[in-house]
């Protein structure tokens, strides 16, 4: 403590005064003259932490962090319960004003949630029933722990894909749906631990492995297969392929629609999708009527329902939803599977479905969350997401998130909390218990149809063509995703999109940029020379900088190189020159870390100029290149007073060793 106090002291002293001018003198170091005690503030700076320190510091930030404000065990547990269920903070100050807009809202959202949920079952291979109890626990858990007042809980088109895809291939539904759903409940357990860990541990970076512009095109891409998969239930097809790329899907509807099938469905599910988009526009041209395209699809359900039922056309070839157990959850705690062979492909399966829900549910919470104006704690959000998931499987339930059509109903019909999901899943509660019996003669190309109305909100052109437009490397991403779902599958579509990803970090590490730098005259700013052609060189000197925040092995030969044949073309074009090179400064002010290769690199670099009789000059390496550079003795090597705080400073010292050794500017 005392050589840290020492420490900022030294360097509170130091900033008060010019860095060139009127800076203190140390005592000079054998061998070498006089520096400002300034530069010496580099090497004196205390040890850093090691990694492992670092990371059991955030965990016990996460977990403790409350233990150390507050004295008392039973302090400790009470900030502890407001910091996880947040609904004790603001619950506190809820009225009946507030009350009232979020009932409107949670009948609202239940309108559009009761029919989407029954398609997003079919779409994840699942009995109707099963989508409902989606919308009824996680909401409810949600409820008390999230921390966005906007986002509406339940199953989604996205996740409902991905984890049908994923699983039918293990499992075939149509030939053993107990063990599929085994399955299911499963890896919807795994993705509620693998969420709740997340925010534990503070690893939401995983989430951060699907950049932005790869969602877009994964959504994209899932979009078109959804709507494609849907034709299935639209046309009325009986037999239907298990597969997700675009060609087995109209291979299939080809085969389909040269076989006999009844026009009815097609007729039915047509006439009210358009029925449904045309609320949807109206909706949009005008927000007074933002209800009209939330019940459009609860009216279309019921509608379609009267009308097969008068006209008996569930006898003449119109297919229906038949048999929708009703009542409560009932438990899938023993239908959970933690041993067997198939173990490994549920916590797969479980770790891509949380990754994709925690992608799909953290953007539109910060996106609304944006729009009123306060913050989203990320980490909450994955401790909620998590324990909902994870009741879920206990409960009946698969991957459940948040909704992007649903939550942008619940914000314009007024929701002022998350009281208007716990509204939501007591009224999706109460049609589980007195309306299954009315969804028998309810037609299946209505599900479709609903489906396919959500889809279009999916595909963002006008943000496909931001990212084309700010950066290609991006846009390739987000099309690699795009095409890696559709003629592939939602496993190839993301793996391609994180390849990409990964692929443009791993050429950007290898090929830093490595800048030569200049000073803006009548100033101490020095700055890249292409990209500010005003910033004028300094005759005998070389200054460069690496951007790069780690030189390791996979960088450091080509920034050697690179500052090395800088050095060495100026040494040959200017050999009987009087301005030739006599210093190189390496700005290191960027390099956050560094490795034996890095360490290396810079020796070399340090040798090749010395026996050229250039002088290298460090400026302001991160705190572990300082210690590493420390205890691999490199300080001692290059000389402890050519290691400086700024460019400015390594300019001064190159510049009066020049005049020592009688080469005058």
């Amino acid at each position: 403590m005392a050589q840290v106090s020492e420490f900022t002291q030294t360097l509170q002293g130091t900033m008060v005064s010019s860095p060139i001018e009127s800076t203190p003198m140390a005592e000079p170091i054998a061998g070498e003259s006089d520096r400002p005690s300034a530069v010496f503030l580099v090497l004196d700076s205390p040890d850093p932490p090691a990694p492992w320190h670092e990371l059991t510091d955030s965990v016990r930030h996460s977990l403790l962090s409350h233990a150390k404000k507050f004295g008392s065990f039973s302090k400790c547990i009470s900030s502890a319960s407001y910091a996880l269920f947040p609904v004790l903070r603001w619950g506190r100050n809820y009225d009946l004003k507030m009350f009232r807009s979020d009932l409107l809202a949670g009948l609202t959202l239940a309108s559009l949630g009761i029919p989407q949920s029954i398609g997003y079952a079919n779409l994840a291979k699942l009995d109707p029933q099963y989508g409902l109890y989606t919308s009824v626990v996680p909401p409810l858990i949600y409820a008390v722990m999230g921390t966005s007042r906007e986002i509406a809980i339940g199953p989604v088109a996205v996740v409902s894909l991905l984890i049908s895809s994923m699983i039918q291939k293990v499992v075939d539904p149509a030939l053993d749906p107990i063990t599929y759903r085994k399955m299911i409940f499963t890896a919807t357990f795994f993705a509620g631990i693998f969420q709740t860990s997340f925010g534990l541990f503070r690893l939401g970076f995983v989430v951060d492995f699907l950049s932005h512009a790869a969602i877009v095109g994964f959504m994209a891409g899932a979009a078109i297969v959804i709507g494609l998969q849907q034709l299935k239930g639209l046309l009325g097809i009986d037999h239907f392929t298990n597969k997700t790329d675009v060609v087995s899907v109209i291979k299939a509807v080809w085969i389909a629609v040269h076989q006999p099938m009844h026009p009815g469905n097609f007729l039915i599910g047509c006439s009210f999708l358009i029925f449904i988009l045309i609320t949807r526009f109206l909706g949009r041209r005008n927000r007074k009527f933002f209800w009209l395209p939330a019940i459009a699809p609860l009216l279309s359900v019921t509608l379609s329902t009267l009308l097969v039922f008068v006209t008996r056309a569930d006898e003449h070839g119109v297919k229906t939803i038949r048999h929708v157990k009703g009542g409560l959850n009932p438990s899938s705690a023993k239908q959970l599977q933690f041993s067997g062979p198939l173990l490994g492909n549920s916590a797969k399966i479980g770790l891509i479905s949380a990754v994709i829900a925690l992608a799909e549910a953290i953007a539109v919470g910060r996106s609304f969350a944006t729009i009123k104006g306060y913050q989203l704690d990320g980490n909450k959000e994955m401790i909620a997401m998590g324990c909902m998931n994870i009741a879920g499987s206990l409960s009946s339930c698969y991957v459940a998130t948040g909704s992007f059509s649903r939550t942008a109903v619940n914000f314009s019909a007024g929701c002022k909390t998350t009281v208007s999901n716990i509204v939501m899943a007591l009224t999706v509660f109460i049609a589980l218990q007195l309306l299954t019996k009315l969804l028998y003669y309810t037609p299946v190309t209505i599900l479709a149809s609903i489906i396919l109305s959500a889809l279009p909100g999916l595909i963002d052109f006008r943000e496909a063509y931001n990212i084309w437009e700010v950066d290609k490397m991006d846009f390739l991403a987000s099309a690699g995703a795009f095409f890696g779902v559709l003629f592939g599958s939602v496993e190839i579509g993301l793996s391609v999109a994180v390849i990409i990803s990964f692929s443009r970090i791993i050429l950007n590490s290898i090929w830093p940029r490595i800048e030569i730098l200049g000073r803006i005259q009548g100033t101490d700013i020095f700055c890249s020379i292409r990209q500010y052609p005003v910033a004028n060189r300094t005759p005998g000197l070389l200054i460069t900088r690496i951007n790069s925040c780690f030189l390791c092995f996979i960088n450091a030969n080509f920034i050697k190189e690179r500052i090395l044949s800088w050095a060495t073309e100026e040494k040959d074009a200017l050999e009987n020159a009087k301005e030739r090179t006599r210093s190189v400064i390496i700005d290191m002010s960027n390099v956050m870390n560094i490795d034996t290769s890095g360490l290396e690199a810079i020796e070399e670099v340090h040798k090749k100029l010395a026996s050229d009789e250039i002088q290298l000059a460090i400026v302001n390496p991160g705190w572990q290149v300082v210690h590493k550079m420390r205890k691999a003795r490199l300080v001692d090597r290059i000389g402890r007073a050519w290691i400086f705080l700024t460019v400015a400073q390594a300019m001064e010292a190159c510049l009066a060793l020049k005049k020592e050794n009688g080469h005058l500017c």
